[in-house]
């Protein structure tokens, strides 16, 4: 049987697709690159923004045109926006299988079941918020989580869930609340991974600072996570995504992050605006002043750390002031680089509920331009310090531009530093998932240029 995946979102929702391949994989199916070609689809879905879901109902479209001509094809809606919606998802007469995030470990099943039956079938949590640590997921997730994404590279799951219920986001009702992953079962997934080439893993949580797991009287935090896996031989980098502003953990995570070698200087940490009348809207729970003094935090304890962020413009009630005061923010935090999202309402969340979407688009998408010209100045400016220096470069292997431009002697790569920074250079195909030193010749606000050394 031959199967196509489409993942949609974040990296969690990659790691589960992952997860999934690497299971259906082990039971014979093989993977295809064209939804015309299979004889099952699976859309692994978000639900954070409205425009990922529009995309998987205009792909539901096409598969309703292909499923006139391939009755038999079974079509699965899986992730985030299967949890939200559940039975609604049936009145796309193309689905077949409605898989929420937490039940992944029962796709293999509902396949098989679908294939052989021909009858819709769902696996939903009813109250995802009060449903407990799932056993089959864990030992799902710890038999199949270790398919790397990119050559010398994987994502490792820390935690599941999120408690935190910012206003306008829909995940705690979709991926269910706060629960982290034993340390030794961590452990035993990076060493398998370490012993299958992986040079560099990625811990995953959608707050993965929250990351706390008591086992006896010892209680494990996120910076004792790191300094156990630094001990696990073959592993050369660690990162960790995505950090939520908390003081809570914060200065033991910075010292590990400055103590540890293998752990990259690296942090994520969306700051969404930098209005406290907006953030007090998005129950974020802290002030832009209090933000603003965890990255001094980090800047002492890790000096040559580089920080990322993250902003939603048009917030309902959002003013001109509102937006000066973000605009403010982000010149103040000097992010390497932000990803920044005009907002829209989410079904089912507070700020949909009780909020009124009252700024116009045209204001968003400016707002979102004037913020983006902003960060492109200051990435710019911190990517010129790199001028004439060599980095080490974990390389992913050729660039788009590479794969598009076929025939040459040495093809374009990519690759990353530690501190996150892409990196093109010309090499060998056969350095990705290795180690490079590349010294940088030019620059631009996303991206370094160099020669291999």
């Amino acid at each position: 049987m031959r199967v196509f995946l489409q993942t949609f979102g974040c990296q969690m929702n990659k790691l589960d697709s992952a997860i999934v391949e690497s299971s259906l994989q082990g039971k014979g199916y093989e993977f295809v690159d064209n939804a015309k070609d299979a004889d099952v689809v699976l859309l692994n879905t978000c639900s954070v923004r409205d425009h990922a879901e529009q995309r998987v109902m205009s792909h539901l479209g096409n598969l309703k045109h292909i499923k006139e001509t391939k009755p038999d094809l079974v079509v699965a809606v899986i992730g985030c926006m299967a949890q939200r919606l559940g039975d609604e998802l049936f009145k796309q007469s193309a689905v077949d299988i409605v898989c929420g995030p937490t039940q992944i470990a029962e796709i293999p099943r509902l396949i098989s079941e679908a294939i052989r039956e021909k009858k819709k079938a769902a696996a939903i949590v009813e109250d995802i918020r009060k449903s407990s640590e799932n056993q089959s997921l864990e030992k799902f997730e710890s038999v199949y989580g270790i398919e790397a994404e990119i050559p010398g590279q994987a994502y490792v799951r820390a935690m599941h869930g999120c408690d935190k219920f910012c206003s306008y986001c829909v995940v705690p009702n979709v991926r269910g609340p706060e629960t982290s992953r034993p340390p030794a079962a961590l452990v035993e997934q990076t060493k398998r991974l370490a012993q299958n080439g992986i040079k560099q893993i990625t811990l995953l949580g959608q707050r993965i600072n929250a990351y706390e797991y008591k086992a006896g009287e010892k209680t494990y935090c996120l910076a004792d996570l790191l300094e156990m896996l630094s001990q696990i031989d073959g592993i050369e980098w660690l990162k960790f995504v995505t950090s939520y502003p908390s003081k809570k953990y914060f200065e033991e995570i910075m010292r590990a992050m400055a103590s540890q070698p293998k752990v990259c200087r690296y942090l994520h940490i969306p700051a969404q605006s930098g209005s406290d009348k907006i953030l007090k809207a998005m129950n974020r729970g802290y002030t832009s002043a209090e933000y603003l003094a965890l990255l001094d935090t980090a800047r002492q304890i890790v000096p040559d750390i580089a920080v990322a962020g993250d902003f939603i413009v048009g917030f309902p009630g959002e003013t001109d002031d509102d937006f000066v005061q973000t605009a403010s923010l982000l010149k103040k935090a000097q992010y390497k680089n932000s990803f920044i999202f005009k907002y829209s309402p989410r079904p089912g969340t507070i700020a949909d509920k009780r909020l009124e979407d009252n700024i116009p688009l045209e204001i968003k998408t400016k707002r979102n331009g004037e913020l983006l010209k902003i960060q492109e100045e200051i990435s710019g400016n911190l990517a010129k310090q790199f001028n004439g220096k060599t980095v080490k470069v974990l390389v992913e292997g050729p660039s788009k531009k590479s794969r598009r431009n076929q025939g040459s002697a040495l093809p374009q790569l990519t690759g990353r530093t530690a501190t996150d920074w892409i990196v093109v250079f010309n090499g060998s195909p056969s350095l990705a998932g290795q180690f490079a030193d590349v010294k940088i010749t030019r620059t631009t606000p996303l991206t370094l240029f160099g020669e291999p050394v």
